[in-house]
């Protein structure tokens, strides 16, 4: 006899995809609310594309085909079971615990290859991307490639400038702040100057995100899938972006920004880490005017002292990873370039600190 939570047998597609025997990457759907996120994955879900995705969804919206699958209650958390679609794919609703959604379908690797996830309309992706870095069960199994951020292209900048009580961030921003792809949708129901002001503020908050434009969330899955957004592996594609950024201005609520830097030399490893430390956990790091600086997001690529290869530095809110490149270093051209995203900064303060506390100085 089946159990309540067995997820069912695949139709198969003609051609066959090919399963991955590795990881199963995972790619985090989040936006405002009402920005398109569940008809961009209820698109993605019921388009013939010969890829196999399980789709794990908050909760289906109002009127949704989708909506057959039965509410389950075990130990207290509430899911519904998985459905099979014709396309190949799985779908999953979830109310109170995705975790729990991931571990269920993990038991049936080899189903599939891609894990979509979207977080409520106020959620953020951070907390839910935190899941991926501190569970080694989990993390031996799934990755996590991407943060993808749909916006309204007619209420985004409304939503931008909505402003919030004292040490609250906006929703809306953060969720760009986070995002490695922003997807701009409902194009069509504004002028040309409004979303090209939408696309400025978009890059205000965040430099280093790509963005797509949309109607009807309709989007080429390869722009959405397979980033590879945390891949050490990556290196190039990223240092070529971080050469490309400069550091924004700020944008509606003046408080989110990306600070860029670049600074020649080797690092001390020991120092970095205090540095990052003392930023990310400890926020002693203050702007001009006396505010402890939030990091949202940091990516970089740095040299170390005594090590040839480059190294990618990664951060999401609280927590960061230093992690060994493929990509040697050439000749005696070593720069560390750095990006910070999220509220407070102060590019000034964060360059001299870094290079008075972390670049290494050999002994005399």
């Amino acid at each position: 006899m089946e159990e309540d939570d067995e997820c069912p047998e695949l139709v198969p597609i003609d051609p066959k995809p090919p399963v991955s025997l590795g990881q199963i990457p995972v790619t985090i759907i989040t936006g405002y609310l009402g920005a398109g996120k569940t008809t961009l994955l209820n698109y993605i879900l019921t388009e013939q594309h010969n890829k196999r995705i399980a789709v794990i969804l908050n909760e289906f919206g109002e009127g949704s085909a989708l909506e057959k699958s039965l509410a389950v209650s075990q130990a207290g958390e509430l899911y519904e079971e998985w459905l099979e679609l014709r396309n190949g794919c799985l779908c999953c609703s979830v109310k109170d615990n995705g975790l729990k959604a991931i571990e269920n379908l993990m038991e049936k690797k080899g189903k599939f290859d891609y894990i979509l996830l979207e977080t409520t309309g106020l959620a953020d992706p951070g907390a839910v991307a935190s899941i991926f870095w501190v569970d080694a069960e989990l993390g031996s199994d799934i990755y996590l490639d991407g943060i993808v951020t749909v916006i309204d292209a007619k209420y985004g900048l409304q939503q931008l400038s909505e402003e919030k009580a004292e040490g609250l961030v906006n929703e809306a921003a953060r969720q760009i702040a986070m995002a490695d792809l922003t997807i701009i949708n409902k194009t069509d129901l504004v002028k040309d100057e409004d979303l090209s002001q939408l696309k400025h503020t978009v890059r205000s908050i965040n430099s280093l995100v790509k963005i797509l434009e949309t109607q009807r969330s309709r989007v080429d899955l390869c722009e959405v899938l397979d980033l590879h957004s945390f891949d050490s592996g990556n290196i190039a594609n990223l240092s070529e972006k971080l050469q490309l950024m400069r550091s924004s201005h700020p944008h509606l609520d003046k408080s989110i920004l990306t600070v860029t830097f670049e600074v020649p030399g080797d690092l001390s490893e020991d120092a970095l880490n205090i540095f990052i430390q003392d930023l990310l956990w400890e926020k002693l790091l203050r702007n001009k005017e006396g505010c402890p600086m939030t990091v949202i997001r940091l990516k970089g690529i740095v040299a170390l002292a005594g090590k040839d290869h480059k190294m990618m530095l990664q951060g999401v809110h609280e927590l960061y990873e230093l992690n060994e490149t493929p990509e040697i270093w050439e000749g005696n051209i070593r720069i560390n370039r750095l990006v910070f995203i999220g509220r407070n900064l102060d590019k000034n303060s964060l360059q001299e600190q870094f290079i008075s506390n972390v670049l290494h100085r050999s002994d005399p």
